[in-house]
């Protein structure tokens, strides 16, 4: 599921305009905004895209870590066969050294 980050209304994973507020999801989405601020940071050396227990085998095999300057796959995952659509979420990697 999408979820659109200006009126957070749930969409399906195909649907790249919200049909509530018309926000681009591309951009407007919860997880597009996510990835944004991950890349943005200068504490994130990585991007991981993190899939739950119970995921298909296409987010399974996009679960890893990824490189801030390389490709990193868009969420939803293409090819998801989720029963609840793509749950799959970006985290930060962060490499912290101190007290």
């Amino acid at each position: 599921m999408r979820e659109c980050a200006i009126c957070y209304t749930q969409t399906e994973d195909h649907l790249a305009q919200c049909p509530n507020c018309g926000a681009d999801l591309q951009i407007d989405s919860v997880r597009a905004r996510a990835l944004k601020q991950i890349l943005e940071s200068p504490r994130a050396t990585h991007v991981f895209i993190a899939a739950n227990a119970h995921a298909c085998p296409a987010c399974r095999n996009a679960q890893g870590t990824y490189a801030k300057t390389g490709a990193i796959p868009e969420l939803p995952i293409e090819g998801c066969s989720c029963v609840n659509g793509c749950t799959c979420r970006y985290e930060p990697l962060v490499v912290e050294v101190g007290p």
